[in-house]
């Protein structure tokens, strides 16, 4: 059995490493091959996670980079091709929502390659999104589903999707962070800071909708250097996010807003966990302080991971510097219960491993 797991961004990498790292334990005739299409280019946005996971595989690098979401998909589709007809694999594995996911998947349905998707039957309700309309289609095309809650399933059969082909298993991002919890030293990561536990607050801003859009970006600004009066704010920077703070410098400068560069996965997860809050746009950042029982704001209109909202830990929140700073002051004052989600319990990879063993090779 040969596996094509490809990843293109760091959520992608935090997915794909228990699945791979689970199928090398599970089957005896797996031979994994790993092409990072190179939509994260930025070593602190690829590279590092690579270092920090030493995945046992061999590791494939497209060097795509960025472009408009038409040009970059075009550009995966086609340095893609000839990667997938030289490994020949058994199955295509994809990860989530970006462009790389879409991308491929078309490819190796074309290719007459089964797809499978990992992180299937999320939704938003919002095709605006370009990940929206990756996670549609590559689910269109996909022949074995594995989703990480039940309303992703549920999702799915709305859609005309059912059957023996979708598999409800759990969330492969919390069996990275509860593998990797255990290595996370939040006081080290304190003190390269200089910050106190419980007293900063943690803002990764990074969605096009969110910093190219003049407005929204500076109502977060102002929003974030009203919170710093109180609490600290701990901002990495995504590579594209960089310039489009330039104009709120001084604003940035006047206030307790510490801007640093991307953190390696165990320094991240570090920095959440010991913080009194998280504001984010990132999907897997929700899920991350769910588990971890860190109040959330997530400023987008909605998310395709309602269960963090059900569960209390996460709240949507409008771009505006009033409605963040009103959101700032409920969560902080709301307790947090422990994080019961059904099969987020660190094993998530372990039954994808077993299905896709049993579908594609001989289990060990």
């Amino acid at each position: 059995m040969k596996l094509l797991h490809v990843v293109g961004t760091r959520p992608n990498f935090v997915k794909a490493m228990p699945v791979i790292r689970a199928l090398t334990a599970q089957a005896s005739d797996c031979e994994q091959i790993v092409i990072h299409t190179g939509q994260h280019y930025d070593p602190n946005m690829s590279q590092t996670f690579f270092d920090d996971f030493d995945l046992p595989c061999t590791i494939e690098n497209l060097n795509v980079g960025s472009g408009s979401h038409a040009a970059q998909t075009g550009n995966i589709m086609r340095r893609f091709e000839p990667a997938l007809l030289k490994y020949a694999p058994r199955a295509v594995v994809v990860y989530g929502d970006v462009n790389s996911t879409l991308a491929a998947a078309i490819v190796a349905a074309k290719c007459g390659t089964p797809v499978i998707h990992v992180e299937a039957g999320l939704r938003s309700g919002d095709r605006t999104m370009p990940e929206e309309i990756n996670r549609i289609l590559t689910d269109q095309i996909a022949e074995q589903l594995f989703a990480p809650s039940r309303d992703a399933v549920a999702n799915l059969a709305a859609e005309g999707i059912s059957g023996d082909n979708v598999h409800f298993v759990g969330n492969v991002m919390i069996d990275t962070l509860v593998n990797f919890l255990p290595r996370c030293n939040s006081d080290e990561v304190l003190r390269k800071l200089d910050i106190e536990a419980d007293r900063y607050v943690m803002a990764t801003i990074h969605r096009p909708s969110n910093v190219d859009s003049e407005e929204k970006l500076t109502n977060i600004v102002h929003a974030l250097a009203e919170i710093s009066r109180e609490l600290v704010v701990i901002f990495p920077v995504h590579p594209r996010t960089v310039p489009k703070l330039a104009p709120l410098e001084r604003v940035i400068n006047a206030s307790g807003i510490r801007l640093v560069d991307p953190l390696g996965y165990t320094d991240f997860i570090s920095l959440q966990r010991a913080a009194r809050l998280v504001i984010t746009d990132s999907g897997g950042v929700q899920e991350e302080t769910t588990y971890m029982c860190i109040p959330c704001l997530t400023v987008r209109p909605n998310t395709e991971r309602p269960v963090t909202v059900s569960h209390g830990t996460n709240r949507l929140v409008a771009p505006t510097r009033d409605s963040i700073l009103s959101e700032y002051k409920l969560a902080l004052e709301t307790s947090t219960a422990r994080c019961n989600i059904e099969l987020w319990d660190g094993r998530a990879a372990r039954r994808i491993a077993d299905i896709v063993a049993a579908e594609y090779g001989n289990a060990r």
